[in-house]
């Protein structure tokens, strides 16, 4: 980057222009009726107009030290304190706040008191007591938190051998769901929204992004600047610090990654990416972000993709499979409108932003690349939820949209398949309520525009629903027998009622049709040559196999045909296909393939990849051999992964399943069976 003397651009190719009078807070719709019991902070009583943070990175130590200033405006009479969510990772050095001088004098600083106290195992609440002189009402007032993060569970750091190119360490962070409350203290709400600025001074050498609209670097003194001028909730605010190159894919795209994989990233994203913002503008109306770049991260990043404004972190191993990484890639794009400007007030309503951003992605599919691919595409999930479903049984409450949980219980825990695809069988019966598809584009792009930049609750949706289709209400649709809208959301089990998905009957039905031949005592080996699986898309070919694994165990002498007529093929398919072949290896203890399992496993360190296979290794009869590969392969794993397969091979107890490892979603406590589930079964992104 260019060493000017004034504001030189960066991520975003735009001078930082850090806002001197932050926006006002967004529309917030009922906020006033909302508990988060995944906060201790007392977020009700203070709009929160802007923060900004002041950080040095510290690779040799795995530190950030600096400080946050946040801006506030008391809302309620009485305030006392002011209650932010922290963690214990996160040491506290300081707290003052500005306080103005008497009489028209000099303002001066005042250093507060404060305490930090339990909250929940993912998290504490940091209570400030304030001065009389600062509690006026409405005039905002600033607190300065001077603070040194340490091993915290939304701060990822990669040692330089964990990295994909080996050049420099790096460093990440995943605030979803309520993690970056060990990244700077804050309102860790969804309910919560503002703007935000950052300056990050860093070693030579190292690029930082974050999710923010503008940015700028000064070389002289290492120091990059971020502004994010919209209003976004904490867990949304991400950084990247490390060996990174870009390459522009678009007008308003750019790629950063490692070197060593750049080129690879840009091949496989082509010219989709603007495509389908263009798609997606024509559906709900203008992307208000500015950029869309993404960022591919070592193997390492917990899960498949995340959302963050304007810059998208996407696991680098996703790049294998080009299908799979289109259909994440439109997914995060959709949160553009659902979930990042509109967002849910509170984690226990989850699926307002994943499944209306499911919907919208296979909207966005339809228009972009035909709607059998988005069939084939669905039909795979839903089989998916299903697996799940008959693993969880039909009254277990997590099925629920609207999950309720109680004080102390992580809200990761709810991110499962009803999140995404329960949700999204809910948005698309309200579709095919209205009896036009085109209709009802029409009005999320009228909800996008309501209640853009704020957060909402499922009533807010549905009475925007039913005064914006007037007719409906009147026929009384919310209380339809059986479809109540109050089932929909409050009822366990799967999805009251499913789309027509016959529109990918040309995608799913050879599929289907294989699957049968294999499914009889004696296959036919001719009947089955018949088919050709190199002429297969990837996600005909996983759903071929993932239906294989349902029905295991398998006869050996059905292993031995299956592994002769596809074995070598489908060693040089992408790991999307592999991982599941070495699966139904694992489930029905097929020795002679076993050789594949353990260079999979050296080959592939991410969580995604390696979690399912030690499951299944340890859930069998071959624990030996999965302990043994262990033994080969950790120290190229981080080590909260590491820890993870610890706690699978060896039983180590829940201690060492800190809370810097995302949660192990309804994982069985007993060995896999036949029609029993994997973790790779609800492996979902954000």
């Amino acid at each position: 980057m260019a060493d000017l003397q004034r504001p030189t651009l960066c991520c975003c190719r735009k001078v930082l222009t850090v806002p001197t009078k932050p926006s006002e807070a967004p529309r917030a719709l009922g906020q006033c009726h909302l508990v988060d019991v995944a906060s201790a902070s007392n977020f009700h009583s203070f709009r929160l107009r802007h923060f900004h943070l002041d950080l040095n990175i510290n690779f040799a130590l795995k530190r950030m030290t600096g400080w946050q200033v946040l801006e506030l405006l008391p809302v309620q009479p009485g305030v006392q304190s002011l209650i932010l969510d922290t963690h214990p990772s996160l040491l506290i050095h300081s707290i003052d706040c500005k306080v103005p001088g008497a009489s028209g004098g000099p303002d001066h600083f005042l250093s507060l008191s404060y305490r930090v106290e339990p909250f929940t195992d993912y998290g504490s609440s940091l209570n400030i007591t304030l001065p009389a002189a600062v509690i006026r009402p409405h005039r905002a007032f600033r607190v300065t938190v001077r603070y040194t993060t340490t091993d915290g569970p939304a701060i990822w750091w990669l040692d330089t051998e964990l990295t994909c190119g080996q050049t420099r360490p790096l460093v990440f962070t995943q605030g979803h769901s309520v993690c970056n409350r060990s990244f700077f203290p804050c309102f860790d709400t969804p309910a919560v929204k503002s703007t935000y600025s950052a300056t990050v001074r860093v070693p030579d050498g190292v690029t930082v992004l974050m999710s923010a609209s503008r940015s700028a670097y000064s070389k002289q003194d290492r120091l990059f600047q971020f502004s994010m001028e919209y209003p976004v909730p904490a867990y949304l605010v991400a950084l990247v610090a490390g060996d990174l190159q870009h390459a522009d894919i678009g007008p308003r795209s750019r790629v950063w990654a490692e070197r060593c994989i750049l080129t690879c990233a840009v091949s496989k994203l082509g010219g989709s990416v603007e495509r389908c913002l263009n798609v997606a503008e024509e559906l709900f109306g203008p992307y208000v972000w500015g950029r869309y770049d993404i960022v591919f991260l070592p193997p390492s990043f917990p899960i498949v993709a995340m959302e963050n404004p304007c810059l998208t972190f996407i696991i680098s191993s996703i790049l294998e499979s080009q299908e799979f990484l289109l259909i994440d890639v439109i997914h995060e794009i959709a949160h553009g409108w659902f979930g990042n400007a509109v967002t849910n007030g509170t984690w226990e309503e989850m699926w307002l932003s994943e499944g209306l951003a499911t919907y919208a992605q296979r909207r966005i599919t339809t228009e972009a690349y035909g709607e059998a691919l988005t069939c084939l595409e669905t039909v795979f999930r839903l089989d998916a939820l299903h697996r799940q479903m008959r693993l969880l049984g039909d009254n277990n409450p997590v099925s629920k949209l609207q999950a309720k949980f109680e004080p102390g219980v992580n809200p990761s825990s709810l991110m499962n398949l009803f999140t995404y695809e329960k949700g999204f069988c809910f948005v698309s019966y309200l579709s095919q309520l209205c009896g036009d598809i085109k209709k009802f584009d029409n009005f999320l792009k009228a909800y996008i525009e309501q209640f853009r930049f704020s957060s909402v609750v499922a009533q807010d949706l549905l009475d925007f629903f039913l005064g914006f289709f007037p007719e409906l209400k009147e026929s009384c649709v919310a209380k339809r027998e059986g479809l109540e809208f109050e089932r929909w959301l409050n009822d366990c089990g799967p999805p009251l009622c499913e789309p027509d998905l016959s529109a990918g009957g040309a995608l799913t039905g050879p599929v289907q049709r294989l699957c049968d031949l294999w499914g009889v005592e004696a296959p036919d080996p001719q009947a089955i040559a018949t088919f050709d699986l190199s002429t297969w898309s990837t996600f005909q070919t996983v759903l071929f196999l993932d239906r294989l694994l349902d029905r295991s165990p398998l006869p050996q002498e059905v292993m031995s045909l299956l592994s002769s007529c596809y074995s070598a093929l489908l060693d040089e398919m992408n790991a999307e296909v592999r991982i599941r072949w070495l699966q139904i290896v694992v489930r029905n203890s097929f020795y002679p393939d076993l050789h594949r399992v353990r260079s999979f496993l050296h080959k592939h360190t991410s969580r995604m990849y390696t979690v399912p296979l030690y499951e299944d290794l340890c859930g069998g009869v071959m624990k030996c051999f999965a302990v043994e590969v262990f033994y080969q392969t950790q120290a190229r794993l981080h080590p909260n992964l590491r820890k993870t397969l610890q706690q699978i091979l060896f039983h180590t107890g829940p201690a060492n399943a800190s809370a810097t490892d995302p949660p192990l979603l309804d994982t069985p406590t007993e060995p896999p069976t036949s029609g029993a589930i994997a973790l790779r079964d609800v492996n979902v992104s954000a």
